[in-house]
C-alpha cells in the first residue's frame, strides 16, 4: 500500500500528552508516517517540561488524565502556546463547549480514528497559518507607529481607542497593527462588550449576548474567557484598562467605540 505524501515535513512538530503509552505510540507512529516529527509527554507535567525547552507548532492533549486533567492544564497555557486539539473519552456537548471556549482550538471524543485526527490537526495548521499570514500582511503594509491599516479587512469593523477589530475576518488588531490572537469564545465576548460600551454589563448579560440561547452550556468556562481576554489585551498596546471591574456590579468596557455597532 503506498501512503499519501506528506503534507509536511519534519519541521513541523507536535507534542502528543496522554497517560496511556499505547495511544502515545498509536498516534506517535502514524502521525511520523505522514510527514510529522512528534514527540509524547504521560502528564502535564511532562508537557510543561517539554514546552519550557523546545517549540512545537501543535499540542493533541488528552482531557482525561489522574493527578491533574487535561482542561486543567489547557487553562494554564500561556497566550503563547501552540494551538491545541483535546482528545477525551467523554464526549457530551457540554464537555466539548467547555474545552472549545477555553481555549482548545478543536475536540475529538474518544476513541478516534487516526485519520480524523490528522485531517483536524492538517485544518488547524492551516488555519493558524492564515491568521499569521494576514498578520504579516498587515505589519508589512505600515510601520508599527502607524495607525492601524485599511486594506486588510472585511469592511465591517469597529474601533475603539487605536484598536481594530474586523467582525467579518474575526481578527483583532492593536495599535500598534500587531494581531492578537482571539479563540472563537473570547472573539464574541469582546464583541459583546465592543457592542455595549461604556455601560456596566452584568455577567448574565454577557452570557447572554456573547452565546445566546446555548448561554447555559458556558456557564463553566465564561470566567475563564474573560481571564485570558483581559490577559490578552493587556499584552497589546495600551489594553490595560480596556475592561475594568466594578465591584459587586460587573464590568465595563473603557473605551467609546466607532464603526459598525449592531445594537441589540
Amino acid at each position: 500500500m503506498i501512503l499519501e505524501r506528506a503534507p509536511m515535513d519534519l519541521q513541523t512538530r507536535i507534542l502528543i500528552v496522554d497517560d496511556d503509552e499505547g495511544i502515545r505510540s498509536l498516534i506517535g507512529e502514524f502521525l511520523g508516517k505522514h510527514g510529522y516529527a512528534t514527540q509524547t509527554a504521560a502528564d502535564p507535567s511532562a508537557m510543561r517540561e517539554l514546552l519550557a525547552r523546545e517549540d512545537f507548532d501543535l499540542i493533541v492533549l488528552d482531557v482525561m488524565m489522574p493527578r491533574e486533567d487535561g482542561l486543567t492544564a489547557l487553562r494554564q497555557l500561556g497566550p503563547d502556546a501552540p494551538p491545541v486539539i483535546m482528545l477525551s473519552a467523554v464526549g457530551s456537548d457540554v464537555d466539548r463547549i467547555v474545552g472549545l471556549e477555553m481555549g482548545a482550538d478543536d475536540y475529538l471524543a474518544k476513541p478516534c480514528n487516526p485519520r480524523e485526527l490528522l485531517a483536524r490537526i492538517r485544518t488547524v495548521l492551516r488555519r493558524r497559518a492564515a491568521v499569521g499570514g494576514v498578520a504579516e500582511r498587515a505589519v508589512a503594509a505600515a510601520p508599527l507607529e502607524a495607525t492601524p491599516v485599511n486594506d486588510v479587512h472585511s469592511g465591517e469593523c469597529l474601533h475603539f481607542g487605536g484598536w481594530r477589530m474586523d467582525l467579518g475576518l474575526r481578527l483583532l488588531f492593536d495599535p500598534g497593527n500587531r494581531l492578537i490572537s482571539l479563540s472563537d469564545g473570547e472573539f464574541r465576548l469582546l464583541r459583546a462588550f465592543a457592542e455595549h460600551p461604556r455601560r456596566v454589563l452584568t455577567r448574565d448579560q454577557l452570557l447572554d449576548w456573547s452565546r445566546g440561547e446555548d448561554s447555559d452550556h458556558y456557564d463553566r468556562a465564561i470566567d475563564v474567557q474573560l481571564s485570558r481576554l483581559r490577559r490578552k489585551l493587556a499584552e497589546g498596546d495600551g489594553g490595560g484598562d480596556i475592561i475594568r471591574t466594578v465591584r459587586n456590579e460587573g464590568y465595563l468596557f473603557v473605551p467609546s467605540v466607532s464603526g459598525d455597532i449592531s445594537a441589540r
